[in-house]
């Protein structure tokens, strides 16, 4: 079950000039599932990440830091799902070094030039020799409109594959933004357990990636949470192929930079929310917005409170206006100088809390019938200052135990 979540139909996927993805049946967990996709990157691309918050972090994602450390062109991409190859210790490190190397011979590229991904679950042996033994047929299979076909490849509990596409004039060029996601439960920043990959055909200065890809993430991947657990595999990308034909983008903040910066976003936030929609167990797309912050930190702080509270998704699983526990969440969500007698709550269009206490005006019926749609904004504003943040995310289900409680089976 998703919530108002529809997959893009290959044709609004647009494919980006500069790279190829293939796909493979490796049977890494699965027979008879496409579970390994190759992303081969044209010369000259740049290539951006931000990984996991999580200290236990798997071994591609220390292999894609250190191979992005050396500096060098990123040629190729390769991800498999099935295996996190996390909690695996030096032998998923040899393992997952195996795999950049063989990839590595194909293309006649170095191994430090091929950055891994992996997802599924954490703490079993990656089989290496079956992933590498499919990329043949990965790279067989690569071509520039491939996108539909990985998304749905680097699955795991996900129920429908994710990606978000548009186009853009710069300079009087078109430039491509297009991304892939997956993701659906162990959500939670920092990273958001998800994989996304954003690419764009836009010429735009290297120095500038980094920025670009933190800033896109913080307003996406960053902003979202499901059930509070921050994996060890979150991993975003972003490529540029500078094929576009548009003169270099050297500064993000205004005229085509601008343009650039808020594709990128848009792209990313998109694949985000889909995260969100695709919960697992879902059955609400819930808009936690708090305003009226000292700073943007401590909205951030409230706003994840509220939206990682398992008594505040378990009353919107049950549509249940119960919204005392919204004020307990952003009480104890540590703002030391929080003036209670001064927070407003609001659930929709419906004044709920007025100065820290029940709005004399608000009925009950009136909640219920917000609780009871499928999308909800959350609004809360602390009069303290004039920053913001907002969070997505979804109800706690049934649904969500059974899927969690059967997922290695």
């Amino acid at each position: 079950m998703t919530v108002n979540l529809k997959p893009l139909a290959p044709s609004d996927v647009y494919p980006v000039t500069g790279l190829s993805l293939g796909t493979a049946m490796a049977g890494v967990r699965k027979a008879n599932r496409r579970d390994v996709t190759v992303v081969t990157l044209d010369l000259g691309a740049s290539v951006a990440g931000v990984f996991t918050g999580n200290r236990f972090c798997a071994a591609p994602v220390q292999l894609c830091r250190e191979h992005l450390a050396v500096g060098g062109e990123v040629r190729a991409i390769l991800v498999n799902t099935g295996n996190a190859n996390a909690g695996t210790g030096a032998d998923g490190l040899a393992r997952a070094r195996s795999t950049c190397a063989a990839l590595a011979r194909l293309l006649g590229c170095r191994p430090q030039q091929v950055l891994p991904f992996s997802t599924g679950v954490i703490m079993e042996t990656l089989p290496n020799e079956r992933i590498e033994a499919a990329l043949p047929a990965a790279l067989a299979d690569a071509r520039a409109d491939g996108w539909a076909t990985a998304a749905e490849a680097i699955m795991t509990t996900d129920t429908v594959p994710k990606a978000a596409s548009l186009r853009l004039q710069l300079g009087g060029r078109t430039a491509t933004v297009t991304g892939i996601s997956k993701g659906a439960g162990m959500i939670h920043p920092n990273m958001a357990t998800m994989l996304g990959f954003v690419a764009t055909d836009a010429a735009v200065e290297p120095a500038l990636m980094q920025r670009l890809v933190q800033e896109a993430a913080d307003e996406s991947f960053n902003a979202i949470t499901i059930d509070g657990d921050t994996s060890t595999n979150d991993s975003f990308v972003l490529v540029a192929t500078h094929r576009a034909g548009n003169a270099p983008v050297r500064d993000l903040g205004n005229g085509d930079g601008r343009l650039l910066r808020d594709a990128v976003v848009e792209v990313s936030r998109r694949l985000a929310q889909a995260i969100v929609r695709d919960g697992e167990g879902a059955t609400k797309f819930i808009t936690v917005r708090v305003e009226g912050g000292a700073s943007v930190a401590e909205c951030r702080q409230a706003a994840f409170a509220i939206s990682h509270s398992p008594l505040v998704k378990t009353a919107f699983f049950a549509s249940d206006p119960n919204l005392g526990r919204i004020l307990a969440a952003v009480g104890y969500a540590g703002i030391g100088d929080l003036d209670q007698t001064r927070i407003d709550l609001f659930l929709d269009d419906v004044h709920v809390v007025e100065g820290g206490g029940r709005r004399p005006s608000y009925r009950e019926e009136d909640g219920q019938r917000v609780m009871k749609q499928s999308e909800i904004t959350v609004r809360v504003d602390l009069h303290r200052g004039s920053a913001a943040a907002t969070v997505w995310t979804c109800d706690l289900s049934y649904d969500y135990v059974k899927i969690n409680a059967d997922y290695r089976s």
